[in-house]
């Protein structure tokens, strides 16, 4: 009975929710849990005859297991999906999630690098080579235009408008969305297609992927991640960084510069202005840090 409904469920994730398969897999796993905790703690129970009680046991094991509040949070979202898709199926009728309260999440403020750093970062690449040519142009592009590393690693040459200053992205949920590209990030991206990309042979079905690994092929979520490592390494930046922090940097620094927020909410992609409004208290942490910094009555 399990297998059916979450066959069916993972159907609809994709298709109705049109979710990222990284998502679908984490809510496939978080219903998995419920259903090992269910066949554990109350053998024989249906899917169809689960209360509001059999979840809080859920929620108190995944809380004796130590996992964060986020994880707790993230599993609560997925099997509150699970049931809800349930109710739209009409297996069931009333939805037992609906009274269920997630735990409270802290929300922490992400890290970001310094204008003086993102000069630090780029002064370091070693552009004698074909890879630092085109990491130069990937650095341009994830700071100008605040993706996502997944929207950089999909960036496809027909969603490039560089004419009209513009890249065209798929987001979360596959959801597109034009991003605004700088002079600068326009340029090298310019010079690394007619550089550089023409001379890579470009395996079968990755043709239309901007940036290409020296095999031809587009590259992974782990080498965009290794090269910034690196790179932080040889700039002598020991702030812990990855893709994010270049995506947090960029709004950062827009909103310090006095950028309309619902402005950066588009270019990021957020769903949400309350996601976006994240980078004002950065802002006021900035301002505070300059008052401590500069004003004699701090010192």
């Amino acid at each position: 009975m399990w297998d059916a409904y979450i066959k069916g469920f993972k159907s609809y994730l994709q298709l109705e929710r049109s979710m990222s398969d990284n998502t679908v897999d984490a809510y496939l796993h978080d219903i998995a849990m419920l259903r090992d905790h269910i066949a554990t703690e109350f053998p024989g129970l249906g899917v169809d005859r689960i209360e509001m009680h059999h979840l809080q046991s859920l929620l108190k094991w995944i809380t004796e297991m130590e996992l964060s509040v986020a994880t707790q949070a993230r599993v609560l979202s997925g099997v509150k999906s699970f049931f809800g898709y349930l109710v739209l199926e009409e297996v069931i009728r009333k939805d037992p999630t609906e009274l269920l309260e997630a735990p409270k999440l802290k929300r922490t403020l992400p890290s970001v690098l310094s204008v003086n750093e993102m000069g630090q970062l780029f002064a370091a690449i070693d552009h004698s080579t074909p890879e630092g040519q085109r990491n130069r142009a990937m650095l341009e592009v994830m700071y100008s235009c605040g993706l996502r590393v997944s929207e950089l690693i999909t960036l496809k040459l027909s969603g490039l408008f560089l004419d009209v200053g513009f890249v065209k992205v798929i987001g979360k949920g596959n959801k597109e969305r034009l991003v605004p590209i700088g002079d600068e990030a326009s340029k090298q991206v310019s010079l690394y297609k007619e550089h550089v990309r023409v001379h890579v042979p470009v395996k079968q079905g990755q043709e239309d992927f901007v940036f290409l690994n020296r095999r031809g092929s587009s590259l992974s979520r782990v080498m965009v991640f290794l090269f910034l490592k690196d790179l932080a390494k040889k700039a002598g930046i020991t702030t812990n960084i990855h893709p994010h922090t270049l995506r947090h940097s960029f709004a950062t620094h827009l909103v310090e510069g006095g950028a309309d927020l619902r402005a950066v909410q588009e270019m990021m992609g957020h769903r949400s202005i309350t996601t976006t409004e994240i980078y004002t208290h950065l802002d006021r942490a900035y301002l505070r840090s300059t008052l401590e910094k500069y004003h004699p009555r701090y010192r």
